[in-house]
Parts: structure tokens; sequence; C-alpha cells
């Protein structure tokens, strides 16, 4: 039997490591010549994680004029059923906070996390931009009907002259966006990890008429903070800062993760807080835009992002589980609204009940036919029963 000459061997082995260095070589030389180093980032971190404030730059949303919440009477007493304590526990749960008839009447925690402890904020923060867009409204620095090239001039050709503010704020903009989480090269993730969102909002274009079909994209509210900034003339966590989080008490300073330093926020997420300051967004929503007596926003603005704009889904079902940057929901004869980010982050909002809610934590269920998802409707039924 003939056996191979060792040298041969090794020749082989020799030739295969430099083809794998040569594939390496290549693709980082490609990597640099189309702009795409946030793939490194991408490589060390894998996936978004609600404690990844310190792997960006950020701007602070001061607090400037902090009221803690009062605790109610039966603070504390009350204990969610067994099931809904499973699924909180199940999804790696680490704040839950309920507050009801404007006080503190639950709140838990779990791992390292206590009431001063911030997180990651996820989609969440797109709500929380709909308020600022609609407060600037209200100021007359803006209208929800203006064409986005007014404020940002390279939406300013073909069907890209036809899009809204109004169009983004209900996820019917058209834009060529690629809502992908999973994908290594998608715009989603290049937003995240990348280090230039004015660059990258400069390559979208609107495909589809807009207005008309609704799509969730990230882009969307990525847009609406670069117009908050270009038509108020402040940085987006100074005006949210100034029209917002002073104003409702907020105990703790918050934080926007940036795309560089001195750069833009990521206003589709990463607003970074704790579940008790996030609740009082929730009850101000409750409270139809007035937060101990002062009107912050109107109640008719309130009601706008409340409110099913009229668009319908790919397949041409009405939109009835989304007003503006809001989900909505009818549970068991039950109107609820709320925010939502992507790992189960939620501010829950009950108004018949006097209620808010707010799970912080790192996963969250399936998603529903309807647009929900199952740990959030776990949530919804442990606080009902309970409260």
């Amino acid at each position: 039997m003939r056996r191979e000459h060792p040298q041969k061997k090794t020749s082989v082995w020799i030739r295969i490591l430099w083809g794998f260095i040569l594939i390496f070589i290549s693709a980082n030389i490609a990597i640099w010549i189309t702009g795409m180093t946030y793939v490194y980032k991408t490589l060390v971190y894998t996936y978004p994680d609600i404690d990844d404030l310190n792997i960006f730059e950020t701007r602070l949303i001061a607090a400037k004029e902090p009221r803690p919440w009062p605790e109610s009477s039966d603070y504390n007493t009350k204990d969610l059923p067994s099931e809904t304590t499973s699924e909180l526990e199940q999804t790696e749960t680490v704040e839950f906070v309920v507050v009801r008839n404007d006080s503190l009447c639950y709140e838990h925690y779990w791992d390292h996390y206590d009431k001063n402890t911030i997180s990651n904020s996820f989609s969440m923060a797109k709500s929380i931009v709909s308020l600022l867009i609609e407060m600037a409204a209200q100021d007359g620095k803006l209208s929800l009907d203006d064409p986005v090239m007014k404020y940002l001039p390279t939406f300013s050709d073909g069907l890209d002259a036809k899009l809204t503010i109004r169009d983004l704020m209900m996820m019917a903009s058209g834009l060529d966006w690629d809502e992908s989480y999973n994908s290594l090269f998608s715009y989603t993730t290049e937003a995240y990890y990348g280090n230039n969102l004015r660059d990258l909002v400069g390559r979208l274009n609107v495909i589809e008429e807009p207005g008309k079909t609704f799509r969730y994209m990230s882009c969307n509210s990525l847009i609406l903070g670069m117009i908050i900034e270009k038509a108020t003339g402040e940085k987006l966590a100074a005006y949210a800062s100034g029209k917002l989080w002073t104003p409702v008490g907020a105990v703790h300073p918050a934080q926007w993760s940036l795309d560089h330093k001195g750069g833009d926020e990521k206003a589709y997420c990463c607003f970074y807080s704790n579940a008790r300051d996030f609740a009082r967004i929730g009850q101000l929503m409750l409270d139809s835009g007035n937060w101990q007596g002062r009107q912050l926003l109107s109640p008719d603005r309130v009601k706008e992002l409340l409110t099913p704009a009229g668009t319908k889904t790919p397949d041409g079902k009405p939109v009835d589980f989304y007003g503006l940057q809001w989900w909505l929901l009818n549970y068991k004869g039950t109107g609820v609204f709320y925010a939502r980010g992507i790992l189960g982050q939620y501010i829950v909002v009950i108004p018949q009940k006097r209620l808010v809610f707010v799970r912080l934590g790192k996963k969250r269920g399936v998603k529903t036919p309807d647009n929900h998802y199952t740990d959030m409707i776990a949530y919804l039924d442990g606080v009902l029963k309970t409260f």
C-alpha cells in the first residue's frame, strides 16, 4: 500500500492555512472599503443586551426636579398569581413595578437590579419619541403633516418628497429598511453597532407610497429624532430632559446611546432608565398629558397617539393594534395601550384600573396572531387579577 509522503501532507495543510489567511485578509479589506466596520463590534457582542450602556457613547437626560413616587397604603402586600411569577422568572425579568392611583403599590427586582438600576428600553424609546414629537408640534416647532424634506433635505426627490412626519409616526413610511435582528449586515444591526446614523439615513429611499401600508421599521423613529433636533435646535436628549424627564419628576437621570461621541441619539431605542421612572411615562399618558396639575401635552394630542391611524397591513387588514408609536390592545373588554421593546420591555397602561405597570428583562414570549406577545399578556392577566 502506497503511503503519502509526510512532506506532501504538510504542504497541503500549509496551502489550506494560506487559503484561510487570504480569505481573512480579503474579508477585512472588503469591510474597510465598504465602511462596514460595525461588523467587528457586532461579532464581539453578538446580540443587543439590556446592559449595553457602557459599550456606546451616551448623552445625559437630566432629571432636575426629582419627586419620588408615594407608596400606597397596601404597598407590596399583595402577591401576583404563581403563574405570573413563573412567567416573570422564566423570561429573566429584572424589574417589575406597578403604580395604581398615582402611587407605587408593588415592585420586585431580580439579579443585581434594584430600584436605582438603569436598563435598556430598546423600542420603548419609540413611544417616548412620539411624545416629544407631539410636544414639539404643540409648541409650534413642527406639524405632523410637514414633509420630512423640510428638516432633512435628502428626502426631496420622487416618492421621498411625499414622506411626512405623520407617515413616520404611524409606521407607514414606505422606506427601504431591513428590520432584521439576526442579520450581520441589516440596517438595524448597523444602526445599533455602527457609528454614523446620518450616513445610514442618507442611504434610505421611499420605495412605496407613504401613508398607506404599516411596516414596522426602526428607521422611522430614528428619523423622527433627527427632525426633533432640527426643529427645536436642541439635541434630542436635552429636549427630552426639558420637556419630559424633568417635568414628570424623574428621580434618576436617564442616558441615551449615541452613534459616536458627540453624535446622534439612537432614537429608535437605547433610552436607559429604571422601572420606577419609566412608569412616569405611562402615568402621563394615563392622565391625558397632565402631570400633577400641569398639562405637559394636550388631551387631544395624547388621543391622537392612541388612535389607529387608518393604515393597513401588507395583506390588507386594518391596523387596529397600533396608533402613533404606541401599541393598542383590547383584552377581555379592557382597553390597554403600551410601549414595548425587543426583549420584553413594557410600559403598560390600563385606564379602567387607573394602573400602570413596567416590566424590564432579558427575554420575551412568542408573537400572537394579533401582533402582541404572550409574555405581556401573561403579565397583564396577572396584574388584572391582583389589582
